[in-house]
């Protein structure tokens, strides 16, 4: 007897237990239902954080000298994050300078080479013209004046080649500098400064290491391009436009980040081999951006982090004649250097 009474309230325990549990699962149930009751004019999908990634390479192959950034770390715009070894680009550079500063004296030289040859025509052209009367009067012989015509021919003939030996010169000044300017770039380009302020997500390379052209160095988020992606169904979608106010709520945080779309793809994801009927054509999603702005973010920099889950809230269009329904009240706290920006819709 005892044993039947003691399995009985057993049993008892197991029901009430049952009940009880099964009470708070509806009760839960009820409370998410509620909490999550949106107006027809606001589309909810999941997402999480995202930022465009930005590789930091070397141009041109060699050897990694120095890295001074880390994993981690918060860099700004044009910092200095690698330097790559230049000892054999700046042994090219003095070469280059060297045969830049010949190819200059060379000009100078001939440059003073031309004055010469326009005297030497002058004189033959004085000479001519003091012969030319002379032969007229019979006072000197035809044979003279003719050597004289020669020379001033053969005086002007070799002023015009040492004019077109100064234009070649010239043009090998310009091909020396652009030989400068090419090494100097080269050498410039060693340094790999941060093209986004961002944070170094990964670290590809270590000193003394020999990359190839275009070796991934660091990998940088680019914290000034920061968005959820999320996929609304076409119904949806169609009534998404860019720009759209949307609001976005973390995992992690009770506060609702402003933001807006982006970007609505134009093709659809997810799309069945043949749309036949209204279900498949239900199955039909497309891509959506919601961009946070970057304000904020430079707000929160310390706190950015790429990855963590969260839900985006989408106003959509509305039809004419209609009215945009308020944001539920737990979407309406937000970032205090936010709140002026974007007050609830009332």
């Amino acid at each position: 007897m005892k044993k039947s009474a003691f399995g009985s309230s057993t049993i008892k325990l197991i029901v009430i237990s049952l009940v009880l549990v099964v009470g708070a699962a509806f009760s839960w149930q009820w409370w998410q239902n509620k909490q999550t009751v949106l107006p027809s004019d606001i589309a909810i999908a999941n997402g999480r954080i995202e930022a465009v990634q930005v590789d930091v390479t070397s141009k041109y192959a060699g050897r990694v000298r120095s890295i001074e950034a880390q994993e981690g770390d918060l860099v700004t715009v044009n910092q200095v994050l690698a330097v790559m070894d230049t000892a054999e680009l700046n042994a090219q550079l003095t070469q280059a300078q060297a045969q830049l500063g010949q190819t200059r004296a060379a000009v100078n030289e001939g440059a003073a080479l031309v004055i010469q040859r326009q005297s030497e025509l002058k004189l033959a052209e004085l000479e001519l013209n003091r012969v030319t009367p002379l032969v007229q009067n019979g006072a000197i012989s035809q044979s003279l004046a003719d050597q004289k015509q020669t020379m001033k021919e053969t005086a002007n003939a070799v002023l015009a080649a040492s004019k077109a030996h100064v234009n070649t010169l010239k043009q090998s000044v310009n091909a020396a500098q652009a030989a400068v300017a090419r090494i100097q770039t080269q050498i410039d380009d060693a340094t790999l400064k941060a093209p986004v302020m961002g944070r170094v997500l990964y670290r590809l390379a270590q000193p003394n290491e020999v990359l190839g052209n275009g070796g991934k160095v660091l990998t940088l988020i680019d914290l000034s391009n920061v968005y959820m992606e999320v996929f609304l169904p076409s119904a949806q979608a169609y009534m998404t436009a860019i720009g759209a106010e949307t609001r976005v709520k973390l995992d992690i945080i009770d506060t609702a980040i402003p933001a807006k779309v982006s970007f609505v793809s134009p093709e659809s994801q997810f799309t069945p081999k043949q749309v036949e009927t209204q279900d498949e054509r239900d199955k039909l999603m497309f891509r959506v951006k919601v961009r946070i702005p970057q304000e904020l973010v430079l707000n929160h920099i310390e706190q950015v982090k790429t990855g963590i889950r969260g839900v985006a809230y989408i106003r959509l269009s509305t039809r004419a004649g209609e009215t945009q329904s308020p944001w539920p009240k737990f979407l309406q706290k937000l970032p205090e250097e936010m709140t002026s920006n974007y007050q609830s819709t009332q």
